[in-house]
């Protein structure tokens, strides 16, 4: 580790000369910067094992979102809106989520802590903002779980084995537990080997897929954009199911933003969290643009159970069968079944660091701040897992109702997250100017300030439009409120803290620029060294790739 954990802590400073005391290193170039190790600041929150590879980061980030949302959510979103309306839709979230990420890479590389842009808030913006905001990301975390863990039912469904589907619940839900409370470094080389398997396999799936849409399918016919003209499409429900897809594809992306809740146990954060945000993004775009229109072209919107109340079948899965043997169906299938427990995985990671930073910023009792000796919040790990147990609500209500319910829930809290990451951004960079800080920024947010506007202004339009299917064409009181239930909860939360506390938003001048910004330490510079020979070149090459 390159951080100690007493009452105070160097701050990275830009410059473009490096500093005088480290000779026996090469200088660094004058667009990276150099480091002043002789200024000290406070340590709150950034007590966690930096045990988290740049290597292991880029890939728990891909892993943390590509998943149930990926594999099963499309299938509803096709038969729900049509394969223009998929493709729209998750191209134009894919749009918000880069402009979010950017504007959070930043503030994260300058104070990368667990709690991320839920503790930004309360910091940035106003307490009773960052207080509702975790609690509500918490319990997005915690439902994530349990989606996954009930896709999981879904999925299993695939085979005719007479398990019940709550019984591989129970299991998965226990490995789950254990894996988490174990060391965070044993988590992210799991995590990076399950991830690894995500990404082999969409890979295999986009050529596989562009082979079966020009005739490398059972039938030996050329399939191109028919499917895109029969019936309604390829604009299906009107805009009722064109507005009904934007929570379907929030839900597929959400995640992406998750990754700088890694920031508080990745090494060296201020080198590693831009290149990750930079990086990665592109990737799950690729990943995702091209998954959703191959499953556009390929698979009919009315194809059976590609969203209904008992079973769902994975358009992954349709496109595998279309390719020939029954076996490539069932081999998808058990890629697509470890995908979802890696996400549910990283979902109950991600939930748990967040109420460990409640914990610390006093926003929940002190008990979930106590780590173990391998520094992991082990009660926040039992904690967040129990909520996951909704999942076992799939044996009474059907698994695949059960999941639309949850995906809507996850989606809005999705789109609630990077509506406050923009708000935050703005404050954030307002101070950072004010306080004459820029040049102290590792990383900064090339889109700012027209992004985070942006961001701001169409995660607002999605949220109040799309549910227009509750109310068209009759109104569904149980999808309304799945719907809309998460602004409810925001606003009460807020209002309930703010009045409590007597909390005020945070003017430029005092805003805390100072507590937990991160130290570069021998270590880290001594990597960064490292990576200028052509080794380091290569290195960085096949992390790039994998």
């Amino acid at each position: 580790m390159s951080r100690s954990h007493d009452s105070h802590s160097p701050v990275p400073v830009v410059d473009n000369n490096f500093d005088a005391s480290h000779k026996d290193l090469e200088k660094h170039s004058s667009s990276e910067p150099a480091f002043d190790i002789n200024v000290s600041h406070p340590i709150v929150a950034d007590k966690l094992a930096r045990k988290l590879s740049a290597r292991q980061v880029q890939m728990i980030a891909i892993g943390g979102t590509i998943g149930t949302g990926l594999f099963l959510g499309t299938g509803k979103s096709l038969a729900t809106g049509g394969p223009a309306s998929m493709l729209i839709a998750y191209f134009i979230v894919g749009s918000i989520v880069m402009l979010t990420m950017l504007a959070l890479g930043e503030m994260a590389a300058f104070v990368p802590i667990a709690g991320s842009f839920c503790t930004f808030a309360g910091r940035y913006v106003d307490d009773a903002l960052g207080f509702a905001l975790t609690w509500n990301y918490w319990f997005n975390d915690a439902v994530s779980t349990a989606a996954d863990l009930v896709a999981l039912q879904l999925v299993f469904a695939y085979w005719d084995t007479g398990m019940p589907g709550w019984a591989l619940s129970l299991i998965f839900w226990v490995v789950l537990i254990l894996a988490n409370i174990v060391t965070v470094r044993a988590y992210g080389e799991i995590e990076y080997w399950l991830s690894l398997l995500k990404v082999v396999t969409i890979t295999i799936f986009i050529v596989l897929g562009i082979a079966v849409n020009c005739g490398g399918n059972t039938s030996h016919t050329y399939i191109g954009a028919h499917n895109w003209y029969i019936g309604d499409a390829p604009f299906v429900g009107g805009i009722g199911g064109f507005a009904s897809v934007f929570v379907t594809a929030s839900f597929a992306y959400g995640g992406t933003e998750s990754i700088a809740i890694t920031a508080g146990e990745t090494a060296n954060p201020t080198k590693n969290l831009p290149r990750v945000v930079k990086n990665v993004f592109w990737r799950i775009l690729i990943f995702y643009i091209l998954s959703v229109l191959l499953i556009g072209l390929n698979v009919p919107y009315t194809t059976p159970n590609l969203s209904s109340k008992t079973a769902a079948v994975s358009p992954f899965t349709i496109v595998f069968q279309q390719a020939g043997a029954k076996a490539a169906g069932s081999f998808i299938n058990a890629m697509i079944l470890t995908s979802v427990i890696s996400a549910g995985n990283h979902a109950l990671f991600a939930g748990t660091r967040l109420l460990y930073s409640l914990s610390v910023d006093n926003h929940a009792p002190k008990v979930f701040g106590r780590l173990n000796r391998n520094k992991v919040p082990y009660i926040a790990v039992i904690a967040t897992s129990l909520i996951s147990g909704l999942c076992f609500g799939a044996s009474f209500i059907g698994a695949g109702q059960l999941w639309t319910w949850l995906q809507n829930l996850v989606g809005v809290s999705n789109q609630l997250a990077w509506t406050a990451i923009g708000v935050t951004s703005l404050r954030f960079r307002a101070a950072v100017k004010a306080q004459g800080k820029e040049h102290l920024l590792p990383f900064k947010n090339w889109t700012y300030p027209w992004g985070p506007r942006i961001s701001i202004v169409m995660n607002i339009v999605i949220i109040l439009v799309q549910g227009w299917s509750s109310f068209s064409p009759k109104f569904s009181a149980i999808d309304f409120v799945s719907y809309y239930i998460e602004l409810v909860a925001m606003f009460v939360m807020y209002v309930a803290w703010k009045v409590f506390k007597k909390t005020k938003i945070v003017g430029l001048a005092e805003m805390d620029l100072e507590t937990d910004v991160y130290t570069v330490g021998e270590e880290d510079l001594k990597e960064m060294e490292k990576e200028k020979g052509w080794k380091g070149k290569a290195r960085s090459v096949l992390r790039w790739i994998f």
